[in-house]
């Protein structure tokens, strides 16, 4: 039983070592003995690049570069049963080729083509090459729904239509009873004009009444000519501190309890508010010595 007590006691010491952080000294070195050795690195002389051959001199009067080949294409179409021979380059787009095309008589427009091959649509943006066609291939041609095609009837040059003529309007009675303001020109800016006036209908009993014009005026463009109203002599009592002192003093007086007494000034100065300005609320309230809710 002893050595069983000992054998459990070591296990659980060696456990509980084996927890502890080990912590290391600022200036800790590992010992030479336990480092990694390095591998011996042999001296091998490595060649030197390959020199680049000069690029042969060219001929006067000949190109370097090198055109492509163009194809012999044949674009046909089932219905109608109609085919063109077109030499194009690998290098342009379905739509410059669609272009090309419509150039040649009794072709259908460009924007009404459709290029297939092998029942896949050729993208407008991409180029004949990205398809690997070869030379003598064909193309199937079909137009979009809705295009009108027939290659048997001849082209039939269109003529502008002529104008027509719009036929006199009226000249409006200038009697009306409401005159409309003329519309703006294109181009010029619309700013405050004159409300058109309304003209009053005489009356119908049949006496001769004076017509009189009723301006309509929105704003007034002269501001020199508005009035500005003066302030009460209850807004210009309100506006002064002094006047909330000598009615705190006034309130405590009156009540015996000096909560009722702020409360009736608070309640008063909170009615009061619509007439002062933040800058003189705070102005009352420093020389009051009363602080309300979040300053105000």
């Amino acid at each position: 039983m002893a050595e069983e007590a000992e054998q459990a006691f070591i296990k659980t010491f060696l456990s509980t070592l084996s927890a502890q952080r080990v912590i290391y000294k600022d200036d800790y070195q590992q010992s030479p003995a336990n480092s990694l050795k390095k591998v011996p690195v042999l001296p091998i002389a490595v060649p030197p690049p390959p020199k680049r051959a000069p690029a042969p001199a060219s001929v006067a009067g000949s190109s370097t570069s090198v055109a492509a080949p163009t194809l012999a294409l044949t674009f046909k179409s089932l219905k109608p049963p109609v085919s063109f021979q077109l030499s194009v380059d690998p290098t342009d787009t379905i739509a410059s080729i669609k272009s090309q095309l419509a150039t040649l008589p009794k072709a259908p427009p460009a924007d009404a083509q459709r290029f297939l091959l092998k029942g896949k649509a050729l993208a407008d943006n991409k180029l004949l090459k990205e398809y690997y066609l070869k030379d003598n291939d064909t193309v199937t041609v079909s137009v979009k729904p809705g295009t009108v095609w027939d290659p048997t009837k001849p082209t039939a040059t269109t003529s502008s239509p002529s104008p027509i003529p719009t036929p006199p309007q009226p000249e409006q009675n200038m009697t009306d009873e409401i005159l409309v303001s003329p519309t703006p020109q294109h181009g010029q800016k619309r700013g405050h004009q004159r409300i058109p006036s309304v003209v009053l209908s005489p009356s119908p009993s049949g006496e001769k009444v004076a017509e009189k014009d009723i301006l309509l005026t929105l704003d007034n463009t002269n501001p020199a000519n508005v009035s500005v109203e003066s302030l009460s002599s209850y807004g210009v009592t309100v506006a002064q501190p002094a006047f909330w002192k000598r009615l705190y003093d006034f309130l405590k007086s009156e009540f015996h309890s000096p909560t009722d007494a702020l409360q009736a000034w608070e309640d008063y100065f909170c009615a009061s508010k619509g007439s002062l300005t933040a800058n003189q609320i705070a102005k009352i309230r420093d020389t009051v010595g009363i602080v309300g809710m979040a300053g105000t």
